[in-house]
C-alpha cells in the first residue's frame, strides 16, 4: 500500500519510495497556537487535544506526523519524576527549574517509578484512553517518544554544571547518566505497553551536539547505544538540531535509523559524512523559512535539499527540527508540494 506512512518507513530503512515522504515533528510548542487555543487547555482537555491531532490528518493527508498523537507536557515529563519544579503558561509549554547542582546527589539518585512518579502515570493513562478511542476509529498510535539522557540531565542539574561535570567528575556524571538512561528505557517501554501496534520510538537530545567527539565517545555514546539497542526491531528516530559536524560519523553508529538535524549544516555534507547508514530527515530552516519565509521560498529550499540528498534513497523531507511556533499551514503545504514535484524532470519541468 502506497501511503505516507509506508513511504516514510521505506525511506527510513534507506529505500527510495516513489515519492519522497514529508514528515514533521509536532507537539505543544506549535499545535495550541496553530489551533488557536490556550496552551493550558491543550494539556487539560483531552477531547480538544485529540481533535487537534485528528484534524492534522484531514488538513495534511500527505504528511506524516512524528511521533503522532504525542502525549507530552513539553520537556517536563521525565524531570517531574525526579522532583523538578515546573512552571506552566497559557501561551507556551512548561519550563523546568534545575533541582540541584550537587553532583554527589545525582550520582546516587534513585530511579523513579515510571508507573507512579511525576507526570508519568497521568500520561500513561492518557495513552490508554487515547489508544482505545483511536482503535475504535480504525486508527492508532504507531510511535512513542522521550527526551534523551543529556537533555534531561541538563534540566535536572543545569547545563553548565552538567558540562563541567563531564570534564571534572566523569565517574559521577556517568552514574547519573546511567540512572537517567534506565529511566528513559523504562518510560519508553511503559508507553509501548499501552499501544496495540507499536512500530517505532523517537529520542530527542540537542545537548549531545554541544560536546566534543572525545567526550561523546567516552561519556554519551554508550547511553545512546544502550537505548537504541533496547528497542531492536522498532524503527528508531533521533532528533538533534544542534550543529554537531564533529559527531556526524560517530552518530551514524549509534543504532538509530533516522536522523533529524539542524538546517545550519548542508544536507549534502551530512549525507557524505554519515554515509548510507541512516536516513536523513530535514533540513529546511524551521524559523527563517518555516515561519518567516514565503511558500515559494520554502518550496525552493525543499527542492534544493531533495536534489542534494534524495538520490539513492534514505531521504525524508522536513524542517531542520520540530515545527516552530507560528509556522503557517501554507509553508507545510509548500514542503508537500516540493516532494510531489521532485524530481522536476519527472513532471516535465525545468
Amino acid at each position: 500500500m502506497n501511503t505516507p506512512w509506508s513511504r516514510f518507513k521505506e525511506a527510513a530503512y534507506l529505500g527510495e519510495p516513489e515519492e519522497v515522504p514529508v514528515a514533521l515533528i509536532v507537539d505543544s510548542p506549535w499545535l495550541p497556537g496553530y489551533a488557536g487555543i490556550n496552551t493550558l487547555d491543550y494539556f487539560l482537555y483531552p477531547d480538544q487535544w485529540l481533535q487537534i491531532n485528528l484534524d492534522l490528518l484531514d488538513r495534511f493527508p500527505d504528511a506524516v506526523w512524528i511521533p503522532g498523537f504525542w502525549l507530552e507536557y513539553g520537556m517536563a515529563d521525565l524531570p517531574s519524576a525526579f522532583g523538578a519544579r515546573m512552571h506552566f503558561y497559557q501561551d507556551r509549554p512548561p519550563s523546568i527549574e534545575p533541582v540541584s547542582t550537587d553532583i554527589d546527589l545525582w550520582a546516587n539518585a534513585p530511579k523513579p517509578d515510571v508507573e507512579e512518579d511525576g507526570l508519568f502515570p497521568l500520561l500513561l493513562r492518557l495513552y490508554e484512553q487515547t489508544e482505545s478511542r483511536l482503535q475504535a476509529d480504525g486508527l492508532g498510535i504507531n510511535m512513542v517518544a522521550s527526551r534523551g539522557p543529556m537533555v534531561n540531565a541538563g534540566f535536572l542539574m543545569g547545563i553548565n554544571d552538567l558540562m563541567m561535570g563531564l570534564v571534572m567528575e566523569p565517574e559521577k556524571i556517568t552514574k547519573f547518566l546511567e540512572t537517567v538512561t534506565t529511566t528513559i528505557i523504562n518510560w519508553l517501554h511503559a508507553q509501548l505497553k499501552r499501544i496495540r501496534q507499536p512500530e517505532g520510538i523517537m529520542l530527542l537530545d540537542d545537548v549531545v551536539g554541544m560536546i566534543s567527539l572525545k567526550h561523546y565517545q567516552e561519556m554519551v555514546a554508550p547511553h545512546l547505544e544502550r537505548i537504541f539497542a533496547e528497542f531492536d526491531g522498532l524503527l528508531k528516530i533521533y532528533h538533534n538540531d544542534t550543529p554537531c559536524k564533529q559527531l556526524h560519523g560517530a552518530l551514524a553508529e549509534a543504532g538509530f535509523d533516522v536522523f533529524n538535524f539542524t538546517h545550519k549544516v548542508d544536507i549534502g555534507d551530512v549525507k557524505r559524512e554519515m554515509g548510507h547508514r541512516v536516513a536523513l530527515m530535514g533540513n529546511v530552516a524551521p524559523l527563517d523559512l518555516g515561519v518567516w519565509g514565503s511558500p515559494q521560498e520554502v518550496e525552493q529550499a525543499a527542492l534544493s535539499c531533495l536534489d542534494k540528498a534524495a538520490p539513492g534513497g534514505g531521504m525524508i523531507l522536513s524542517f531542520g527540527g520540530g515545527v516552530s511556533p507560528e509556522t503557517p499551514a501554507e509553508n507545510i503545504d509548500a514542503l508537500i508540494r516540493a516532494a510531489k514535484r521532485w524530481p522536476l524532470d519527472k513532471a516535465g519541468e525545468s
